[in-house]
This record gives structure tokens, sequence and C-alpha cells, in this order.
């Protein structure tokens, strides 16, 4: 297979805390406390105590303004040498695959050889504000140097101004939700409630396998919590129909079938194979090629149909057909949104009015599609899916071989892929 990268881009390892509800179990721990015990999980784990990387880059997406250095806060948490350098970034609700691809391209043309990408986000301490009025109120007080100027900041204060401003859930674009968003691609793509249910029902059952299987059993504990609590193994499809809309009152989505609100943080390691080596730690896979797209979704494209063009671009870069893969690690932000993907991928129209081609890319085997279930049913602190998502394809190929593709939407209408090999 044709790749771009001129030496092989390693995974040699992954880890995550468990996934919560929002404002439950890990409600009390900010940001860098979910990810400064996921990076010294992960340092323990590669046995890297005391051992300098080349880089770490990390991020969330509700990050408070003390969270300005981030990465780097919560690499001096950890074991690992105090002179490795961190940086924060941040791509929606890819921004731990983001950091993947930069710290992959970095590996892959020699500049580094090792380095961790990671996310995290606590939707139980999201960053409420005042409102601005009352922000620049307080800047011209702390720069006030007489009564005078004091009393001059303070003039036409109103209590309104204290009023909280807690951060916003809409596209500031369109002024939608991104699930108002998707019901407009649920009604587009004519995905009916009833499909929206059975999806989610499958992908609560493949992480409730996946947990009897023992493939879960490597969570790293995390303020006593030893499982993802988001998962709802005695779901079935009668619960699941009372549920009422979420995000319009004739609407399909409803809290079953989109992902909740939740706290969590993953990590994963790449590095040169020299490097793997020399630290003892096998691959588990290779992460080939990767791929960033976005959609004009203020023209109404979709806002989350942005990896229908990117994993279409990966493909056809590498020569390869969408049903050439031994699995498919796809987020679920919301059911609608994977079924949308699909049925886009199938669909003659889009594939060549949307996405250029000669054909539709055609259908995939839904056995093998989130094996080990996804999103909906593990939860989605949004910058620490992309880690959580590149790490369990690489584990999967690990114990199974073949080869892997992997996809995010993010708000902003955009899309990542990438193209894992096994080792």
């Amino acid at each position: 297979m044709p790749t771009a990268f001129p030496r092989p881009v390693a995974i040699v390892g992954a880890a995550r805390i468990p996934f919560a509800r929002a404002g439950g179990v890990y409600a009390e721990l900010s940001n860098l406390d979910l990810l400064a015990t996921t990076l010294s999980g992960l340092v323990e784990r590669c046995g890297l105590a005391g051992v300098r990387l080349d880089e770490v880059g990390a991020g969330a997406v509700s990050s408070h303004s003390r969270d300005w250095n981030l990465a780097r806060e919560a690499l001096l948490s950890t074991a690992l040498d105090a002179h490795t350098p961190a940086y924060t970034l941040q791509q929606a609700c890819g921004t731990s695959l983001q950091a993947a691809f930069q710290l992959a391209a970095k590996i892959a043309c020699g500049a580094i050889d090792c380095g961790i990408a990671a996310g995290c986000d606590s939707a139980s301490d999201l960053p409420i504000v005042f409102r601005q009025r009352f922000a620049r109120r307080l800047l011209q007080l702390n720069r006030a140097r007489s009564l005078k100027a004091r009393l001059a900041a303070l003039k036409g204060f109103s209590l309104r101004e204290l009023l909280p401003q807690p951060p916003s859930a809409a596209e500031p674009r369109t002024g939608l939700s991104m699930g108002q968003h998707c019901e407009r691609m649920a009604r587009q793509w004519q995905i009916p409630r009833a499909e929206q249910d059975a999806y989610a029902l499958g992908s609560q059952r493949k992480a409730a396998a996946a947990y009897a299987a023992g493939h879960y059993d490597d969570l790293l504990p995390c303020a006593g919590v030893l499982r993802d609590n988001l998962l709802r193994a005695d779901s079935d499809l009668d619960s699941l129909a009372r549920l009422k809309p979420a995000f319009a009152a004739d609407g399909t989505l409803t809290a079953g079938n989109s992902t909740a609100l939740s706290d969590g943080a993953a990590a994963v390691l790449l590095a040169s194979e020299d490097w793997a080596q020399a630290h003892d730690l096998p691959v588990l896979a290779y992460l080939r090629n990767f791929r960033c797209a976005a959609v004009d979704f203020v023209a109404d494209e979709g806002l989350l149909m942005a990896p229908t063009l990117a994993v279409a671009e990966l493909l056809s870069r590498n020569r390869l057909a969408l049903q050439d893969f031994t699995l498919y690690e796809i987020h679920e932000a919301f059911a609608a949104q994977v079924l949308c993907t699909l049925r886009a991928w199938e669909s003659a129209d889009y594939c060549r009015e949307r996405l250029g081609l000669p054909a539709p890319l055609g259908t995939i085997d839904s056995g093998r599609l989130n094996p080990w279930g996804s999103s909906l049913a593990l939860g989605h602190p949004f910058a620490a899916t992309g880690a959580r998502v590149l790490g369990a394809a690489a584990r999967q190929l690990a114990q199974r071989g073949g080869r892997a593709l992997v996809s995010i939407c993010t708000a902003g209408g955009m899309g990542l892929a990438a193209i894992l090999d096994a080792a």
C-alpha cells in the first residue's frame, strides 16, 4: 500500500481512564487531574519513568483560563523526565487524534523519535464566566490608579452583570447545536427513529460483550472508578423508544441514541521502530496515513459529514477500497450521524456530487464496525475520544491482525480519518 511516510510510525502504547457521566464521580476533578492521571498511567505501563520523550501534545475542548499550559502542567505531574517538552492544542472532538497526526508526521520525517498524544475533557467542570461587560469593568478597575478612576470604572454597574455566562453549545455561524444540526441530517437522509435506536442498542451490546471478554480490563483506575459508567447493558428497544426527543419536539434524536456529556481522558504513545525496540515496547499497530477535511455546513452540507470526505480522500491517496479493512472505528456522536455517513458512502449521487467519485464507496460489514462498542456506549469526553478510538483500533489489530479505518467528526464541520495496519 502506498504511504507518504518516509519511515514507519508505530503505536506502542495506549491508556485511558474510565469515562464517567458528567456531574458524577469525577465532578471534583479538573482537566489537569484527568489528564495527569492518564499520562501517569501510560508512563507506568510503558516503563517510561525518568525517560525524556521528544514531545507530548494534548488538549481539552472545554478549558478554563488556568488550562493555558495544560499539557506541560500534566506532564510535570508524571514520572517523565521534566526536560520533555509539551504543547497544548485543540481541534474540537478531533483534538487528541490531531495531536497523534502531528507527532506521526514528525516521527515519519525524522524530526522526533517518540511522543504522546492525549486529550481530556470534564463536562462537570465547564468554564462558566462573568459576562463580558463585567469582565471589562474588572480589567478597568485593575488598571485604575486613583479613587476617581475606580469610581469611573464602577459607573453604571448593574447586578445583571453578575449573571454567569455558561459556555454555548451552539455553532457560532448558525446558532444551532450539534444535535439540532444532526436532526437536519437525519431528515435529509431519512434516518428513522427506530433505526437510530437499533444502532444505539447495538453499540451498547457490543461494549457489554467487550467488557465480558476482558477487552477493557486495562482501564486505568481513577478516583476509585474501574469501569465506564455510562454503559447501559440492560438497555432494550422498548426503553429507548419511550425516550422523548432531545433537540426538537418532532425530532428523532434522544438521550438514548446520542452521546451523553461525560468526563475522561485518553492517551497513545507513538514512536519509531528503533525507539520502540530500544525501550522494549512491542508495536501494537502502525499509523500508516491520515487525512483531515471540512465541509461548508453553513451552506447545509451537513455539520457532521466531513468524515465522508476525509475517508474518501484517504482511500484515494492510498489506493484502497472502503471494504479493504478488518475493522472500522467510527466515532459515534449520534447514531444518526453514523447512519448518515454510511448511507452517504452508499449513495451514487452523494459520492459523485460531493466526493467527486465515479461510483459509490459502497457498504461495510456491520460486524466490523466498532466491534468493542463506541461513544454511544462508552461516553465522549470531547478531546479524549480521538486517542480512545486510536488506542482501541491499535489494540484490536494487535489481537487479530489486519487493517483499521478510524474516523471522527467534529464541531465546525470538520472530520479526521486514519489508516492503521497491524504490526
